[in-house]
């Protein structure tokens, strides 16, 4: 680097550096895929600020690159499968929630779910074991005394990190199967009354008989599909660090949660202080397009274009249900954009393109852009609401189906079923949405919601990493629901000393009543015989 531009770096850390307070020393312990866009946002933000970002990444991770992003220090984790193993297992869990699950009943689909969870499961304890008894690794993470630690709980081990480094942590995540993270580690309250379960597809209004759903996936997720995984996570944390413990007790000491949700998005719900809705962080405006992506556009005319893709995780799709697609997309005057990598249908029409990538922020901001035919994924749905552009679903898996329902419920999207729709749905979808005005406008509505924040999400999860740095914690926050017992938070005991009480008066009376009767009769009868 030239003198006086190695100058200017220095000069712009010092005044970061001055602006925040201090420079901190940030580690991290990511999730791959959607949840490393949204991380590596913040991250990016907190070196913009002026912090060291160091991350821990395995060396068979698949969607972070460790040679791409010379703004962090990463420290690779050598682990023994490879990555064409990783590859393997995240293709079978597609082939699982794509091609088979919607095949099965709801019980059938949760047995199988629940196996590949067992599987999964052993596979990032294995991961956790190479990283918390690597004795090098974390002797220089001791030496290098982090300020803080951010980490996705979805993959556990790194609050584990946290609490053997003595380093307090900060959770980031969207949901956890159950909300069961939230609920038992974080101690967020969920009542199913009116919270919908993540994977039922439900809103916050519900039918009786969805309510009854709710329940049945509550208590589903709470006893049976979560138990392995807590009694295995249980017994490594334990073994760790030398001491009875649970995955949720050392989970649920972290000073700040970031959800990454927020009311533009999320039906209302209860939650605590240090839980914090950063929804659409990684939002930004459009940029400019490719100049030949561009010329594309712009031959739309007034009809506009469609974008559509399905995220990074599905990559095509079998023959007959590409060409069906192809055939519905055809019939619509708009341009369309197909993010796809698979065979070219052979109904594909003259108007759709299709494209390896696509800069999907970007022409999701482009004017001529009428809708977004979107799969359901968080970060394209928060990119749709940023650029207040109408939605047609095809949800797959995970919480695309919930998202998706929301985005219903608020009169943005319109859904077809990946599985059994025909051309004629989806063209019917596509047609309803870009041409019923009130979807642009329920999107718009949603949009004004998103920007009028007077923070922007950004700058609230940055802010809440280095208040937990600047204070070393922020215990301050944290709910005295940690410290009781599962019968003390519902007031069980309250309740059985309250009713205990009362039988013991009850008894006092009946037996003061029945005393005095006696003695009532036994005078009775004294007068009598005089």
């Amino acid at each position: 680097m030239a003198p006086g531009k190695l100058a200017s770096a220095v000069l712009l850390l010092l005044l970061c550096c001055a602006g925040s307070g201090f420079c901190g020393k940030v580690l991290v312990w990511p999730c791959e895929m959607s949840h490393w866009l949204n991380l590596k946002t913040l991250l990016e933000e907190l070196v913009k600020r002026g912090h060291e970002v160091t991350v821990l990444t395995l060396s068979n991770n698949l969607f972070i690159d460790y040679n791409r992003h010379p703004a962090f220090n990463f420290e690779v984790i050598p682990v023994p499968t490879d990555k064409n193993m990783s590859e393997n297992i995240l293709n079978e869990f597609i082939e699982l929630a794509v091609n088979v699950m919607p095949t099965m009943p709801l019980w059938q689909s949760g047995k199988l779910l629940q196996q590949f969870f067992v599987q999964i499961t052993e596979d990032l304890g294995l991961n956790c074991r190479n990283t918390v008894y690597n004795q090098s690794l974390m002797k220089k993470l001791r030496d290098s005394k982090y300020d803080v630690l951010v980490t996705d709980p979805v993959i556990p081990c790194g609050e584990l990190v946290a609490e053997m480094l003595g380093v307090p942590f900060v959770n980031m995540l969207k949901f956890s199967m159950g909300h069961t993270i939230e609920k038992y580690c974080g101690q967020l309250p969920a009542p199913p009354s009116y919270v919908p379960v993540p994977l039922g597809g439900l809103t916050t209004r519900m039918t009786f008989m969805e309510r009854v759903k709710n329940m049945v996936f509550s208590v589903l997720f709470d006893f049976w599909i979560q138990q392995y995984d807590y009694k295995f996570w249980d017994q490594f944390y334990s073994e760790a660090l030398g001491r009875p413990t649970t995955l949720c007790e050392i989970m649920g000491k972290a000073e700040i949660w970031l959800i990454r949700t927020y009311w533009d998005f999320e039906f209302p719900r209860p939650y605590l202080p240090n839980f914090e809705f950063v929804g659409g962080l990684h939002c930004k405006p459009a940029k400019p397009l490719p100049k030949e992506m561009e010329e594309f556009v712009q031959s739309s005319g007034e009809d506009g274009v469609v974008v559509f893709s399905l995220g990074s995780m599905v990559k095509n799709l079998t023959e007959e249900k590409a060409n069906l697609i192809a055939s519905a997309l055809a019939q619509i005057p708009q341009k369309v954009l197909w993010r796809y990598k698979g065979k070219k249908p052979a109904t594909l029409g003259p108007n759709t393109r299709l494209f390896d990538w696509i800069p999907q922020n970007d022409l999701l901001g482009h004017p001529k852009t009428k809708a977004f035919i979107t799969h359901g994924g968080s970060n394209g749905i928060y990119e749709a609401i940023y650029h207040g552009v109408p939605m047609v679903g095809m949800p797959i898996f995970s919480d695309q189906p919930d998202n998706l329902a929301g985005m219903k419920a608020k009169g943005a999207a319109v859904e077809v079923n990946m599985n059994t729709m025909t051309s004629a749905d989806l063209l019917g979808a596509l047609r309803t949405v870009i041409n019923d005005p009130t979807y642009k406008e329920n999107a718009m509505k949603l949009s004004r919601i998103h920007h009028d924040q007077p923070v922007k999400p950004l700058d609230r999860a940055a802010f809440w990493v280095e208040f937990v740095m600047h204070h070393k914690g922020a215990k301050h926050l944290r709910v005295a629901a940690h410290d009781l017992s599962w019968f003390q938070y519902h007031s069980l005991d309250v309740i059985g000393f309250l009713l205990a009480c009362v039988a013991s008066a009850i008894l006092l009376v009946t037996k003061c009543c029945l005393f005095s009767f006696q003695n009532f009769i036994k005078i009775g009868k004294r007068i009598k015989k005089e």
